[in-house]
C-alpha cells in the first residue's frame, strides 16, 4: 500500500487514542507508584533475605494454631461474617495472620491483621480484591464494558505502532549514512 493511505489511517487513528494512551499512562504511573511505595511491598523488601521458620516438614500446630488464634478473634469482631480467605505471614519480627471476611450477600468487606503468636488484632482496614486505581487503570472499573473497550484501544495503539514504524520505513531516505540512517 501507498504511504499516503497509511500516513492518512495512522493520524485518524492517533488523534482520538492520544486521550487513551495519556490515560493509560498517567493510571498506569500512579499503579506502579502504589505498588513500588506500597506496604506490603517494603514487607516484602524487609523480609526477602529472612528464612521461614516453618518448614514444609513442621509439626501441623505451627500453622493450624496461629490460624485458630486468629480466628477466634475474628469471631469477637465480626461473629457470622463470612470468609474469603486467609494469609499467614510467618517471616519477619511480627508474623501474621490475614483474615479477609466478605458480606453475606456477596463482595468484600474489610480485612483483620492479626498477630500470630498471640491472636492480638494488630488492625483493620478496607478490603478490596483489587485496589481501585488497578481496576480504573485497566478499565475494569467501567465493568465489563470498560474491559473490551481497554482491550480495543490496546489493540488501537498496536495498531499505532506498526502503522507508525510503516510510515517510518517509507519516508526514510535510502542513501543517507551514519546515524541519519536511522534518525532523519
Amino acid at each position: 500500500m501507498n504511504p499516503a493511505f497509511w500516513r492518512k489511517w495512522h493520524r485518524w487513528i492517533a488523534f482520538p487514542a492520544a486521550a487513551f494512551l495519556l490515560f493509560v499512562s498517567i493510571t498506569g504511573v500512579i499503579v506502579a507508584m502504589n505498588e513500588f511505595f506500597g506496604e506490603e511491598e517494603a514487607l516484602r523488601e524487609a523480609t526477602r533475605s529472612l528464612t521461614s521458620p516453618v518448614k514444609t516438614d513442621s509439626a501441623p500446630s505451627t500453622w493450624q494454631e496461629p490460624i485458630a488464634r486468629a480466628l477466634a478473634k475474628a469471631a469477637t469482631e465480626a461473629p457470622g461474617a463470612p470468609i474469603d480467605k486467609i494469609q499467614i505471614q510467618f517471616k519477619g519480627p511480627q508474623p501474621t495472620v490475614q483474615v479477609f471476611l466478605g458480606r453475606p450477600g456477596g463482595g468484600e468487606d474489610r480485612r483483620l491483621v492479626l498477630d500470630a503468636k498471640t491472636g492480638a488484632l494488630v488492625k483493620t482496614d478496607e478490603y478490596i480484591d483489587k485496589p481501585s486505581i488497578n481496576r480504573f487503570h485497566s478499565g475494569e472499573w467501567f465493568g465489563d464494558g470498560g474491559l473490551v473497550f481497554a482491550m480495543l484501544w490496546g489493540t488501537t495503539l498496536a495498531f499505532l505502532t506498526v502503522s507508525g514504524f510503516i510510515i517510518y520505513l517509507t519516508m526514510r531516505r535510502r542513501n543517507a549514512t551514519g546515524l541519519r540512517r536511522v534518525f532523519w
